[in-house]
């Protein structure tokens, strides 16, 4: 799933900062357990797999988002079509599942540019500009958020599709927009089921390439099981970006930062 930044005739609130900022070690990243949700159940693995899966210690914290990034690392390294992706600025984040539903909202790309990569737009009469994440001295472009703890019951499969579809939303022009392919469905081309086709050849292809087992290793386990191993499923929670409206004596300064 992929987010693209809107107006949606709400106006944000006032004082709220254009740049959010995160550096080690005085304000790092905030990192929160998944809890499990009400009436939450993990659905078993389709096979049982060995306790020795490389997961990191057992009885400390799974690190998802820590793992996740290293995955996509290699992940964009060997596919032909993710070449543009620059994972460093890739900010992988989490956001907790209300309900213990399997199905729904598995992870999303939330870009953190306009289209064209642009950083402040027109909008009915007024000007907007998405709030900027750096950590430590890189701004990034993309806040990629997975709903845990569903997107950890999937299949290991479609998991994998998961990842790539994510992935596969970037512009080829790594600018901070999306994706858009031509036609009226910019974001998911004209045939859903013809998407997920490509991205579920993309994963299969990746997987017969022989990359570290040890990268993708926690993939095949739900959380239920991490949660038995670890004790607990930490992951990264930032908000959301926010439009912020600007000020005509804000242009200046934002024109030559961007």
């Amino acid at each position: 799933m992929s987010t693209a930044l809107h107006y949606n005739g709400v106006l944000p609130l006032p004082r709220l900062p254009l740049v959010l900022h995160w550096r080690e070690p005085d304000k790092p990243l905030p990192v929160r357990p998944v809890r499990t949700p009400p009436r939450g159940r993990s659905r078993p693995p389709r096979h049982e797999f060995s306790a020795h899966l490389p997961t990191g210690h057992a009885g400390l914290p799974f690190d998802f988002c820590g793992h996740v990034r290293r995955l996509c690392a290699d992940i964009t390294e060997r596919c032909a079509a993710l070449y543009h992706v620059d994972v460093s600025r890739l900010l992988f984040g989490m956001t907790q599942a209300r309900t213990g539903r399997v199905h729904g909202l598995q992870a999303r790309t939330t870009p953190l540019r306009f289209r064209h990569g642009h950083l402040i737009r027109q909008r009915r009469g007024g000007t907007y500009q998405v709030q900027r994440y750096f950590v430590g001295s890189r701004e990034m472009l993309y806040l990629v958020t997975f709903c845990l703890p569903r997107f950890l019951d999937q299949d290991f499969e479609d998991k994998f599709v998961t990842l790539f579809h994510e992935l596969y939303h970037i512009s080829p022009s790594f600018d901070g927009d999306l994706r858009r392919h031509n036609g009226r469905y910019t974001v998911h081309s004209h045939s859903k089921r013809c998407y997920d086709q490509h991205m579920s050849d993309l994963a299969r292809a990746y997987l017969a390439n022989n990359p570290d087992p040890a990268l993708h290793a926690f993939l095949r386990l739900n959380f239920a099981q991490l949660l038995g191993r670890h004790g607990s499923v930490v992951g990264v929670v930032v908000p959301r970006p926010k439009l912020i409206p600007l000020a005509m004596s804000s242009l200046g300064l934002l024109k030559k930062q961007g």
